[in-house]
């Protein structure tokens, strides 16, 4: 692809989201950053939420999926729409009630600071290495499609990249990226369906024969009931998807966050259902686009790369279906990965001010320096997480994500459940011993049966991570009610 093109390309987008964050930057407080007033339309919110759920690695990392695991990945996303429902009407009233600015407040309120303290490091850890391998993926392709032909830096790159993000979010935060992540979904979605086009041109196929093609494919297979061994058996994915949603989502801060600005609670609602229902096609159009890359790949006789994660990249960066394609590309792995890291720099950012500094006991003047300096800083963390990235990846990034999250979100999920289906209080002073024996318990436990066993630990082992860490709060509670 033409170098000039895609620097044109690029200036072009950054120069539309830094005008986007100039315009919503005007006359902005500490609550615009960190909830937009509560005055964010609910609609505006569930586009980009679409997109900041996506990202980078979904666009590279699903539809390379299908090579080793076929289409069973919707058996994860079915899950995931019944846990938007689960958040719509378990988490966000609780959140609403007590006028929330930063979810884990909730565990001061029912359990005191050290508990409150746990949960939100947690959250920083997990959604740190989730973010960064996030944005690795952006960075990776922008360097082998356009840096690499210049001799610039991996490092440098990086660094570029991230600046650009700390430009249009530094001022406004969610009141900026609600409106950046809304474009940036429009860009991901427009342009995975011009390649779904693009592909079936170049495959000759009319509609039905498209359909044909995608049903009729060996990798077509969205269901598996029939072996209990496999990662991908339907009940494992399923309930798993539920659970990854609860917690990715719903005890997340940066998803919670922009559903905190909406004007009430019940457009917050209608905001997660909606949300949540898209995310079905998409995903679903992410895995159909798989299966025709195989087909033109095997039609073209082009070898696959050996990373699974590289078949949509190699397809684009070689120019295999023409100009167009590799231009839709960019546009789409850009939007993607952008959305989700703008939202996710924001969500640290005002986690680690409000949970860890207790910002809101300063005045604002001094509150917005604070902000951002922190705002930088956690860039800066950034950018040493997605060399750490390039230094040591191996396999799908989509896979590693949710493997951290399986250990990390675990004890979040614990405390949140234990906080609402009981009534004991804890020994604070206990608590982060035991979110982190659980995660070590449970990695342990993996190791000794796959090792022993033909058995393999699929996402559910953020069930079980969740049910132990439970286990082990309990064996540290007390009577003392102090329910919110």
């Amino acid at each position: 692809m033409n170098s000039h093109i895609l620097l044109l390309i690029i200036l072009l987008y950054f120069i539309l989201l830094l005008l986007i964050g100039f315009i919503t930057g005007k006359s902005t407080n500490n609550d615009s950053f960190f909830l937009g007033n509560r005055k964010s339309p609910w609609y505006i919110v569930a586009i980009g939420m679409l997109g900041s759920s996506i990202s980078g690695v979904t666009y590279v990392s699903v539809p390379g999926m299908v090579t080793h695991i076929d289409m069973t990945y919707m058996q994860t996303v079915l899950g995931f729409w019944v846990g938007y429902f689960v958040i719509a009407y378990l988490l966000l009233p609780l959140y609403y009630q007590l006028n929330l600015t930063s979810i884990y407040t909730y565990l001061e309120k029912r359990f005191g600071k050290t508990t409150y303290k746990t949960g939100a490091c947690f959250f920083l850890i997990s959604r740190m290495i989730g973010s960064a391998a996030r944005l690795y993926i952006i960075v990776l392709i922008l360097q082998s499609f356009f840096f690499d032909q210049y001799h610039v830096p991996f490092f440098l790159t990086t660094c570029l990249l991230i600046g650009l993000i700390i430009a249009y979010t530094i001022r406004s935060g969610v009141k900026t990226i609600i409106w950046t992540d809304t474009l940036q979904t429009i860009f991901l979605v427009g342009s995975l369906i011009l390649i779904i086009w693009q592909v079936t041109s170049a495959l000759e196929l009319n509609f039905n024969e498209l359909i044909e093609t995608i049903k009729t494919n060996n990798h077509s297979r969205i269901f598996v009931f029939n072996d209990w061994y496999s990662k991908q058996n339907f009940f494992k994915q399923f309930f798993s998807g539920i659970f990854i949603t609860i917690v990715m989502t719903g005890l997340d801060q940066d998803m919670m966050q922009k559903n905190l600005s909406c004007r009430n609670l019940k457009e917050a609602q209608k905001n997660m259902k909606w949300y949540g229902f898209s995310f079905i096609p998409v995903n679903f159009l992410f895995l159909c686009l798989g299966i025709l890359l195989l087909v033109f790949l095997n039609k073209q006789h082009i070898a696959l790369p050996e990373i699974s994660d590289e078949i949509l990249p190699m397809i684009a960066a070689n120019g295999y279906l023409g100009i167009s394609v590799s231009i839709l590309f960019m546009l789409g792995i850009t939007a993607a990965s952008f959305s989700s890291a703008d939202s996710s720099l924001t969500a640290l950012t005002t986690s680690f001010c409000i949970d860890i500094l207790n910002i809101k006991k300063y005045n604002e003047k001094k509150a917005k320096r604070i902000k951002m300096k922190v705002h930088v800083g956690i860039a800066l963390l950034f950018i040493v997480i997605i060399y750490l990235f390039r230094l040591v990846n191996n396999q799908s990034i989509i896979d590693a994500i949710y493997v951290v999250a399986s250990y990390t979100y675990g004890p979040l999920l614990a405390l949140f459940s234990f906080g609402l289906f009981t009534k004991k209080q804890l020994i604070g002073k206990w608590v982060p011993f035991i979110c982190i024996v659980g995660p070590i318990i449970c990695f342990l436990a993996d190791k000794i049966i796959s090792y022993y066993t033909n058995y393999k630990f699929g996402y559910e082992m953020l069930m079980i991570n969740g049910i132990l860490t439970m286990i082990g709060l309990w064996t540290i509670s007390k009577n003392t009610q102090k329910v919110i």
